[in-house]
């Protein structure tokens, strides 16, 4: 009888481990996979010369809003879309190009956030069932829109407005004091709607998303972890959607923000329960505004 109880518990714990195992295999077969394929059909591209050519002083400016990017989005579950492309439209790159440039990017560096997540137990699994479909049909929506159908010179002003508005919104939560908890409703809307116009308006999903599920007082270590997962299949999705609609272009943008994205997660998930959060958030606000003023001072 007892030896019949421990080769039932050994079949659930290799079970156990097997699916905690997935959350690591595959975001990492994924990743190889977008490797092989972006390698595959645009070698030619990579050539030696160009890629030396590459690094350069703009190389340089856009694998710092990579670090800077990521070390908010880590660290406080929102903000790397709209502070990088608040970064990007005020350095004078394209809606379309930021956009692509920033989605391609989070899908390896969502990526290596949810495997340093995951590694130091800050998800919550069910939350990220939940977000995760709804999310993804947003933002391939988004995406489709943006590359295939709308004018991105034309809501370039749009772009910066909402990045204002979302700005507002992260300062608006960190200044919240009595957050009483409270069960957040239809997480498929807002998943939905969080993807969709994280896609558009080149950021949005941490900010709509991880603010409104704070705001309803949850835990902020495992919905910033949990919302961080979510973000690598919502963001690989909208990236693929870009890929097909609209190709690639502005390599320099995505290999600075792929590389300053990949090398901050790790630190980021170390610095989630260390840092303090409001201050941060008042810091990252303010400073989207001011980059978001700067972009509407060039267009108007």
């Amino acid at each position: 009888m007892s030896q019949e109880l421990k080769a039932i518990n050994i079949d659930v714990k290799s079970e156990t481990t097997f699916k905690e195992r997935l959350w690591v295999i595959i975001p990492v077969v994924l990743l190889v996979g977008l490797i092989s394929t972006l390698v595959y059909n645009h070698y030619a591209e990579f050539s030696w010369d160009g890629f030396i050519a590459g690094f350069n002083q703009e190389f340089l400016i856009f694998f710092c809003i990579g670090v800077f990017a990521q070390l908010v989005d880590g660290t406080l579950g929102m903000g790397y879309g709209a502070t990088s492309t608040s970064f990007l439209l005020a350095y004078g790159i394209p809606p379309a190009i930021s956009s692509t440039g920033v989605h391609v990017a989070e899908m390896f560096t969502t990526g290596a956030s949810a495997i340093s997540h995951h590694r130091f137990g800050n998800i919550n699994k069910k939350l990220v069932r939940h977000l995760l479909i709804p999310g993804v049909l947003g933002s391939i929506a988004g995406a489709y829109l943006l590359s295939d159908v709308i004018d991105g010179d034309a809501i370039k002003p749009f772009i910066a407005v909402y990045m204002i508005a979302l700005a507002i919104i992260i300062i608006r939560k960190a200044m919240q004091k009595n957050i009483i908890k409270k069960k957040t409703k239809r997480l498929n809307i807002l998943a939905s709607f969080g993807g969709f116009m994280d896609s558009v308006g080149g950021g949005g999903w941490g900010p709509i998303v991880t603010s409104t599920l704070l705001g309803n007082g949850r835990n902020p270590r495992y919905t910033i972890g949990s919302v961080n997962a979510a973000e690598f299949a919502v963001s690989f999705a909208s990236g693929i959607t870009f890929m097909i609609f609209g190709g690639i272009q502005g390599w320099q943008v995505i290999i600075g923000l792929i590389l300053g994205g990949v090398i901050a997660a790790p630190i980021a998930a170390i610095l989630v329960n260390k840092i303090k959060r409001k201050p941060m958030m008042i810091l990252v606000g303010v400073l989207i505004i001011v980059l978001s003023l700067k972009t509407l001072s060039k267009l108007l």
